[in-house]
């Protein structure tokens, strides 16, 4: 089994950590896809020699809070130089 399973498993029969590892899992699926999604955009992964003097490269993340059914959750929005990104 894996953690994802595991942690489901033991947290079954209480609703409060269903709801904990939900919004856990969820805040990792969205800053992996935005995450995954930069990384399509830029066309080289982070730290790749192929990304450097490209004129537009990573440039750090901002962080935001959004309320979900399971709680509040931290997305890290990844920035790059150029700024032409836009969701």
């Amino acid at each position: 089994m894996n953690d994802f399973t595991k942690d489901f498993a033991q947290a079954l029969f209480n609703p409060d950590k269903i709801n904990d590892l939900l919004r856990k899992e969820l805040q990792q699926a969205v800053n992996n896809l935005l995450e995954a999604e930069l990384t399509a955009f830029l066309g080289y992964d982070p730290y790749a020699r192929n990304g450097w003097n490209t004129g537009n490269s990573r440039n750090g993340a901002y962080f935001r809070t959004f309320d979900t059914q399971f709680g509040p959750i931290e997305v890290h929005v990844p920035r790059h130089r150029n700024g032409s990104l836009s969701s």
